[in-house]
């Protein structure tokens, strides 16, 4: 089952970074023994169809095409086995980056958390198997990533139980699961676009 057209009221957005096996080969990294996660404040949202502004003095910008779940009620120390339970359904994020900054601070914090760096949409699938989802993402109707949800390092259930346990996870909350290899710059004008087997095509305009 899809909903459209739904609005998200999150506290928080947490996403996972190196959580695709593909991405840490073409970062050369190796994989983390458990996920590394960060927050971007929920002033960052805008929906499908919005504008990503790019603010003055980033010199690169970046999309990262990821499968995020919204929750459904509160979560505090949940299992492995009952993380099910907590998601009301799955969308397409792009946690867009100012990758100079990010590179600059050497953390991550003001390099994701300018307004309108979390596209999210186009709908809630609320009914879907994770293991092998198909994910890509297209600038300018040009294929720049392609893998699948098999390449996870981290489950998306992992992720939920691993982020209950540091933090009390609220309804309406957004876990993201990471971005696949092949994430590179927008300019403005262009339009970016994330597509997941299952959910849909969240696209968005650079201004």
């Amino acid at each position: 089952m899809k909903i459209r057209n739904f609005l998200f009221n999150p506290t928080k957005i947490i996403l996972a970074g190196l959580n695709y096996r593909d991405h840490a080969k073409e970062m050369k990294m190796k994989i983390p023994k458990e996920p590394v996660i960060f927050l971007k404040p929920a002033t960052t949202l805008i929906g499908h169809q919005d504008e990503i502004i790019y603010p003055p003095g980033v010199k690169r910008l970046d999309y990262e095409a990821e499968l995020a779940v919204v929750i459904k009620k509160r979560a505090r120390n949940v299992s492995l086995q009952q993380a099910k339970e907590y998601i009301l359904g799955y969308t397409c994020l792009n946690d867009v980056t100012a990758r100079d900054l990010q590179k600059k601070d050497g953390q991550w914090t003001r390099a994701k958390s300018f307004d309108s760096f979390c596209p999210v949409g186009p709908c809630l699938a609320t009914d879907l198997d994770t293991s092998d989802l198909r994910i890509q993402a297209y600038l300018n109707g040009k294929l720049k990533q392609d893998s699948t949800t098999s390449q996870l390092i981290f489950s998306v259930e992992y992720l939920v139980s691993f982020v209950s346990k540091i933090m009390t996870i609220l309804p309406g909350d957004i876990i993201s699961t990471g971005t696949p290899p092949g994430t590179s710059p927008m300019h403005p004008g262009d339009t970016i676009e994330v597509k997941i087997e299952g959910v849909g095509t969240l696209r968005n305009y650079v201004k």
